[in-house]
């Protein structure tokens, strides 16, 4: 390179900095119709979520799907909302997460914290984008999922890349691997059920770990996914002190036709009321933030389902979110990954 003095106009190099990128899976802009269409579009759209042949699945997606489940699903998201801020919870939990990972962190000025969404706003991209300006020239991105999955962990990886490719100017790039099996984040779950439990008027007879389901075949083609909610579930057991009568893994949120990972959710909910339980609680160790998935279809019509079963009283443990627990398990992963760096 030569020493000549580079001209008035080029822009200054920013000190180096590493970032660090929280990652959830996303959430609608708003709940009308063509915000959940787009939501909706782009993660329906991914191939790693929907593994189906692309001509059968571009016309169901865009003459069935996209036509009837963005009115249905703006219902559910409505009843979810957080009006205060006009956002999803997902969002308001997930922007708290790197607030107070970023506030915990603010001693070393070398590190930049932020948070995206890999489906929705803000995006992966927009946000790499931004610390690669900012003079991250290596930066740690975290799925916040504890499990890992092709149609989570590895579809936030194929986004980052992509992004990177449009970069003159690339950042070195990390993916946090799962931490289903870290000690800090079974500790954390054990710890949080344990308090939850402690606070309810009642009880319960069971406690069902319920994780978001997937297809089986994505399974049977080499997802490790099942394989880690499993130990996961066997870890908890062991912390708390359960069998497995006592805590139940199970899968939540299938759609379609397929077969899903089984026990599937709703239907143990169904079966334990009919068998005579009475008091119920459920915790949801797969999602790192409350959302749809948590706040609706379990708090709300799952304890329906429950209570119109037979069922008397049901609870579901809210999720880690930004916890003191719930940071903590990201602090522990931020800290292992960031080991060379810093």
């Amino acid at each position: 390179m030569s020493d000549r003095p580079l001209p008035p106009d080029h822009p200054a190099i920013p000190p180096r900095r590493i970032g660090v990128l929280l990652v959830n899976l996303g959430t609608p802009d708003a709940t009308d119709y063509w915000s959940m269409r787009r939501y909706l579009k782009e993660f329906l759209s991914d191939r790693r979520v929907i593994e189906e042949n692309r001509v059968k699945w571009w016309l169901i997606l865009n003459l069935i799907i996209l036509t009837v489940r963005p009115g249905r699903k703006g219902k559910d998201y409505e009843k979810i909302w957080n009006r205060e801020k006009n956002e999803s919870y997902l969002k308001t939990i997930t922007r708290s997460q790197a607030e107070k990972l970023g506030a915990g962190l603010a001693n070393d000025p070398r590190i930049l914290v932020d948070w995206a969404m890999r489906y929705g706003n803000p995006s992966i991209g927009s946000r790499l984008d931004a610390m690669q300006k900012a003079g991250c020239d290596r930066i740690l991105v975290l799925p916040l999922y504890p499990q890992y999955a092709a149609a989570t962990t590895a579809t936030v990886a194929d986004n980052a890349f992509e992004a990177l490719s449009a970069m003159r100017w690339q950042p070195a790039l990390r993916v946090a691997p799962a931490y289903y099996d870290r000690p800090a984040y079974i500790e954390a779950i054990a710890g949080s059920l344990e308090e939850g439990l402690a606070k309810l008027p009642f009880k319960p007879d069971r406690v069902i770990a319920s994780f978001h389901g997937m297809p089986e075949d994505y399974l049977k083609n080499g997802d490790p996914y099942y394989c880690q909610c499993a130990v996961t579930a066997r870890l908890l057991r062991a912390r708390l002190k359960m069998d497995e009568t006592q805590l139940m893994l199970t899968f939540q949120s299938r759609f379609g036709t397929a077969e899903w990972l089984k026990p599937y959710t709703d239907k143990t909910v169904e079966s334990l009321a009919h068998e005579g339980v009475k008091n119920l609680a459920v915790i949801t160790p797969g999602f790192s933030a409350d959302c749809l998935e948590t706040l609706e279809e379990i708090a709300m019509e799952n304890a329906h389902i429950f209570k119109s079963a037979g069922g008397t009283n049901f609870a579901h443990i809210p999720c880690l979110n930004d916890s003191e627990r719930g940071m903590a398990v990201i602090r522990d992963v931020v800290g292992r990954e960031l080991q060379g760096w810093l």
